[in-house]
């Protein structure tokens, strides 16, 4: 059968083409295109070379879930690639093969990634720490390490002119959320604490999508919604925040029952280049000279992750000096640095590195 018929045939429509049906079908086999797709900083047509690899299974391989789309998918892709995880991506599938590590990639909706990962049909996944204690898999998965992007907090807000001023205020009365879980404990909690009972206590509705507007509609007196760092949403819709439920922002999981174990090596392998790329936008290199005489001070602006490089110059007296500093603190720290004296100072992005 020609390899694009019997892809045809694997995600045939009763199956919807998904790799959530796929997997919760327990199919132990499925034919991936790898020649032709959408390039992430590789070339889009095929390798001739390759070509007789037309198909792969992905019994032996690592199953990495991916947020499809939404606010954490563009920058996994910069992840990846800063990772040196490289992959084609065609526009029909949710399934990839990595080209250069025993890895599949699984492209899931954010929400869904918990499930997937902590029931053990994916290894690992990347998504919000917010959705994982929604989805309840906070006891089934292991948060591997935060990835510094993805940033907000999930906000109790009302009409900035209405009459409530506290979530006290709040409690007992009407809420819209697409976080029906975290919602319903935090109110939950508030109601207890001020003994109210049966109908007394607070109203949780969902819904999956434009919540700030629920006010404006009538639905609800006040919502718990997510707030990015910017507020222009909130402040568009004519809305405050009160309270906040939790900072959240994007996390890699892994499984705590994972389909093989020999899969560790390669997850801390994945792990530690992933730290590498969020350390290197974390963080940039200052170097500088400065003298001897001056070198206390300057080491206690700039102390380095462990310790800065010291190396002596040819004029006599004088050091040259290297030190990671936060990208973020950059331009504060060449400015104390030049009250101490120091000269020829330099901040050098990184690429990548290991920490």
């Amino acid at each position: 059968m020609p390899l694009r018929a019997e892809i045809d045939e694997a995600f045939k429509p009763d199956l919807r083409r998904s790799v959530e049906d796929a997997l919760s079908a327990k199919k132990a086999t499925y034919y991936l295109q790898i020649f032709s797709g959408v390039s992430h900083g590789f070339a889009t047509r095929a390798d001739p070379s390759v070509e007789s690899q037309h198909l792969e299974t992905l019994d032996s391989r690592l199953l990495f879930a991916i947020p499809k789309k939404g606010r954490l998918h563009e920058k996994c892709l910069q992840l990846l690639s800063g990772a040196d995880i490289q992959f084609r991506k065609s526009q029909r599938l949710d399934v990839c093969l990595v080209m250069n590590l025993p890895i599949a990639l699984i492209f899931l909706p954010a929400a869904d990634i918990p499930s997937f990962v902590g029931n053990g049909n994916v290894d690992i996944g990347i998504t919000g720490h917010d959705v994982v204690l929604e989805a309840g898999m906070q006891n089934k998965i292991t948060e591997v390490q935060r990835l510094g992007f993805g940033k907000c907090a999930l906000q109790i807000q009302v009409p900035e002119h209405g009459s409530i001023q506290s979530v006290e205020q709040l409690a007992g009365k009407r809420i819209v959320t697409s976080f029906e879980v975290l919602s319903g404990e935090y109110f939950g909690k508030l109601d207890d604490q001020l003994l109210l009972t049966g109908d007394q206590r607070t109203k949780i509705q969902y819904v999956g999508g434009s919540v700030e507007v629920a006010c404006a509609l009538g639905l609800a007196d006040g919502i718990d919604n997510r707030l990015a760092e910017s507020g222009e949403t909130m402040r568009a819709a004519g809305l405050r925040a009160i309270s906040t439920v939790l900072e959240t922002e994007a996390v890699l999981i892994k499984s705590n029952t994972l389909s093989r174990a020999d899969h560790t090596p390669l997850i801390d392998l994945v792990a530690s280049r992933i730290a590498g790329v969020v350390a290197a936008e974390k963080y940039v290199v200052c170097s500088y000279n400065i003298s001897r005489e001056a070198l206390p001070l300057a080491i206690r602006i700039t102390p380095g992750r462990r310790a800065p490089t010291i190396s002596p110059l040819e004029q006599e007296g004088w050091v040259d000096v290297n030190a990671m500093v936060l990208k973020k603190d950059s331009a504060r720290v060449m400015d104390e640095l030049v009250k101490t004296g120091a000269q020829d100072i330099l901040i050098f992005n990184l690429d990548n590195c290991r920490v």
